[in-house]
């Protein structure tokens, strides 16, 4: 089992991506709205992905370094509106498997569930 926790409070903005996550058997998806409760769940739960978008009470970045002193096991994907090369500048040292649009689809579901199983060591 693939634990995902989807940190946005943009829930309008997510439905094509979580529906293609969530149809995967082996992805168990789980949604929270805030920093504090992403924070949470990577103490508790221990998800091998957090998807992090712009959240009310903090930025995804600063996000990804609180998350790396709670759990520095935790995969994660941040969304941006930077281009790959800003991105890769802004991010660089924080171990964030990929960067996503906006609005993220179906084909940025698929890329990102195909890296995580490559970092895990689940590709077959």
């Amino acid at each position: 089992m693939l634990l995902i926790v989807l940190a946005s409070a943009r829930p309008e903005a997510w439905p094509a991506f979580a529906a293609a996550l969530s149809s995967d058997p082996e992805v168990q998806l789980k949604q929270v709205a805030t920093g504090a409760e992403a924070l949470e769940a990577g103490r508790t739960l221990a998800p091998h992905l957090m998807v992090i978008d712009y959240l009310p009470d903090t930025e995804p970045l600063s996000l990804v370094q609180k998350l790396l002193t709670v759990n520095a096991m935790v995969n994660t994907a941040v969304v941006s509106p930077l281009t790959d090369a800003e991105f890769h500048e802004a991010s660089e040292g924080l171990g964030i498997l990929g960067r996503l649009p906006v609005e993220p689809g179906i084909s940025e579901a698929a890329d990102l569930l195909q890296k995580l199983r490559q970092v895990l060591g689940r590709t077959g």
